[in-house]
Order: structure tokens, then sequence, then C-alpha cells
């Protein structure tokens, strides 16, 4: 098996320092994942008081979850490879324009047919936007360290879910449902002119163009790379179908498992977060408590990154991160089966946002650290996109549970499941063995 030289410039790229300019790329992206796990779950806690608005039982709005999963996954799909091509800035602010402007549009529902369709193009964006912002994370990050740089930027996304759930609390009784999805419209758009300015471009992406401008040559000269007129050569860039390299050299196995692992965690963090705030609400909970509470399960996922990007760095996601889902079997399990009072029942939120969406976290790391950067926006993007049928399924599961008259909190069994089963396919990533390499990449001159 050819084994792979990498060029000074690719050299440059993998072991660079953490400095200012990483920092500030990951604090931006941060902020991205905050704008998408905020709009991700304004439709969770609005539903509660749309129940009492629209004369809708809860189990009705499965269509607008629904479509705000299929937005997603089509979004995540699309974006993967278009930011492969053509750098993953511009695709990330497209992407906060269509959900800004969509989230807003949300706001003026007037029908679940509406607020449907509104909450699919607010998908898309959200779906587009999370590769990207990644896979630039990854990008600014060294080999060493990228796993858990990528997991600290994908804690924007639970403490986005969080914030809204805190500020639905206070909004909710005071502005009423719109408020919710004017708030998580606005922001991504200023964001918009905040990265247009301060985002730096992929450095791959970069060096590879003939005519730079004097700014984007100095940013490549800070990372140790002398531009030249015909660019750089020696990157790690997709060379054809960046879908079929997903499957090719090796990568099959680890491709399928991935699939897999995400299948099952986004099915569970979509069933959480879709339904938690009305399952709290059926319990006797106001909407705004059921905002609040069900928050905690955002907040518990921000603690994650504490420890689970550095033990994937350190021992592998076939240990620490299959250990992680399993363990969160316990307290998927004590939500659904027992009866607590409210202190408690919110601990078992905390710890059970820890294990589900704090796995999915270090699964977002484990596709960055996992694929190349050639193919790493298409390994994530697709990824989180098949992961995205598990978000389809979820609502759907959900509300049939509910109409079956099952008690409320007892849906959430379902989820211990899908937990065991992304356990074991993350273990049996150990087996992926070794991916067999481009040829020999001859350093830039």
């Amino acid at each position: 098996m050819a084994q792979t030289v990498a060029s000074s410039a690719e050299t440059a790229l993998e072991n660079q320092k953490i400095g200012g300019l990483q920092i500030r790329v990951a604090a931006l992206c941060t902020l991205v994942q905050i704008c998408d796990g905020y709009d991700i779950n304004s439709i969770g806690v609005a539903v509660p008081q749309l129940t009492h608005l629209w004369n809708l039982p809860g189990p009705a709005f499965t269509q607008a979850f629904l479509w705000s999963s299929i937005g997603i996954m089509v979004g995540a799909l699309a974006a993967g490879p278009i930011g492969d091509r053509v750098g993953r800035k511009p695709v990330l602010l497209a992407s906060l324009t269509i959900f800004g402007l969509a989230s807003i549009a949300s706001g003026f529902a007037g029908s679940l047919f509406v607020l449907s369709v509104t909450r699919f193009f607010t998908g898309i964006g959200i779906g587009a936007a999370f590769p990207g912002a990644a896979s630039l994370t990854a990008d600014y990050a060294p080999h060493r360290r990228r796993a858990l740089m990528v997991m600290a930027s994908f804690t924007g996304a639970p403490l986005g879910g969080f914030l809204c759930g805190q500020l639905a609390g206070f909004l909710l009784p005071n502005f009423g449902w719109s408020s919710v999805f004017f708030v998580g419209g606005v922001v991504p758009l200023v964001m918009v002119a905040v990265l247009a300015v301060w985002l730096p471009e992929s450095p791959r992406f970069l060096a590879t163009k003939a005519n730079l401008s004097p700014r984007d040559a100095a940013l490549l000269q800070r990372l140790d790379i002398a531009p030249s007129r015909g660019g750089v050569h020696g990157f790690d860039l997709p060379q054809g179908n960046p879908i079929a390299m997903l499957f090719g050299r090796g990568y099959a196995l680890q491709t399928v498992l991935l699939w897999v692992v995400f299948f099952c965690s986004l099915m569970n963090l979509f069933l959480f977060a879709y339904w938690l705030p009305e399952v709290l609400h059926l319990g006797g909970y106001s909407p705004a408590e059921a905002a609040r509470a069900s928050s905690y399960r955002d907040l518990g996922a921000i603690f994650a990154v504490l420890y689970l990007g550095a033990l994937i760095d350190r021992h592998g996601p076939e240990r620490a991160l299959a250990l992680h889902y399993a363990v969160g079997i316990v307290f998927i399990g004590a939500i659904a089966l027992f009866t607590m009072p409210e202190l408690l029942l919110i601990v078992m939120i905390f710890f059970a946002g820890m294990m589900i969406t704090g796995s999915q976290t270090g699964a977002n790391a484990t596709c960055g650290k996992l694929y190349p950067a050639r193919m790493r926006t298409t390994g994530l993007g697709w990824a989180l996109g098949i992961g995205r049928l598990g978000g389809i399924a979820a609502p759907v599961l959900g509300g049939w549970l509910l109409t079956l008259g099952m008690r409320p909190p007892q849906i959430f069994l379902s989820a211990c499941g899908f937990a065991l089963i992304a356990a074991v396919a993350t273990a049996l990533l150990a087996f992926r063995g070794s991916r067999a390499e481009a040829p020999a990449l001859q350093p830039a001159e």
C-alpha cells in the first residue's frame, strides 16, 4: 500500500500552532453553531403554546417537525460536495442568509401548512451550515487537537438550544410564539455581515488560487505557506467525485458505520428536541416552564466538551465515544420509566443531554478527525445528511407513539435501543483498518 508523503504546505497546516487566528475561526464557527442550535429547538419550544392558539393536538405538529428535518437533510447533503468544491465560507454565508430569512417568515405563519413550508427552508440553511462550520474549524486545527477543537465549536449547537429554551421562557408569556422565531432569524442575518469581514476561507482553497489578494497572501504566510502565482500544490484536495471517495481507498466500512452512528444519534437528538417540551407540557408544565426545563438537555451537552473531545483524541472514538453512548441509556431509561420530582427530573434531563447531544458533538468531531481534508466536508455533510433520516423518523415516531395513547415519557424508551446501536457501531470503528492513500505528494517548489 502506498504511503502518503505530505507536502511542506500540508505539513504546515497539520502541525500549525494554535494562536489568535485559529481561535478566531473556531469562535466564529461556534457562533454559527449557536444560531443553528437555537433555530433547531425554536419549533419545539413554540409548539406547546401553538397547540392552544391554533386548537391543534401536539401530534398534529409532526408535519412541521418532519419538514424541518427533511430540509436539514437536503441542506446537509447538498452543502458537503459544494463546500469541498467552492470553499467553506460561501456556503456558510448562504446558509445563514437562508435560515435567517426563513426563521423570520416562520414568525408570520398563520397555519400549520405555512409553518411547515417555512421550517423546511429553515432546515435547508441549518443543514448546510453544520458541515461547513465544522470543516472550516478542522482546517484551522492541528491534527493533534482536531477532535477537541471541532467538538468545542459544536458545543455552540447545544448552547444555542439552551439559550432558546431560556429565552422562550421569557418570550412566550410576554411576546408570544412569533418572537422566538424572530430572534432566531435576526441574529443569523447579523452574523452574515460579521462572517463576511472576519471569517477567512479555508487555507487549502486559498492556496490553489492563481491570483491572491494581499490579505489572503498574508494569511497563508502567517500559516508558513508561501503563495505563488500558480498556486501552492501538494494539498489534500478533492479529486474526482467526492461522494464516491467516501467508499473508495478503504473508507467504505468507516463510512457505513458512521452513517449508522449518525442515524441513531440524530434520531435520539431530534426525538428529545422536538417532543420533550410537549411531553413536559402534557405532564402539567406551562409552555414557558416546559421550554426552560427541556433546555437543560442542551446545557448538559455543553459539559461533554470538557472531556469527550480530549478522550477521543487520546483513546479514539471506538472507546471513548462508544462508552458515552452506552452510559446514556441509563439516563434515558430513567426519564422514560420513573415519575420524579421536578428537580430530579431536570438533573436526569441534564445528564441525558450530556450523553445524547454530547455524543453527537463527539460524532461530529470523529468525522472531522477520521476523514482527510480532501473529503472532510463531504464526509461530515453526508454523515449528517444520512443521519437526518433519523431526524425525519424521530418526529413521526414520537407523534405515532403519543397517538397510541402511550404515557408521554415512555415514548423515549425507543431512544435506549438507538443509543445501544450507536454504541456498538462506534465500537466497530476499531475494525475500519488502514486506508489506502493517494500516491506520495511532492513538496511544493
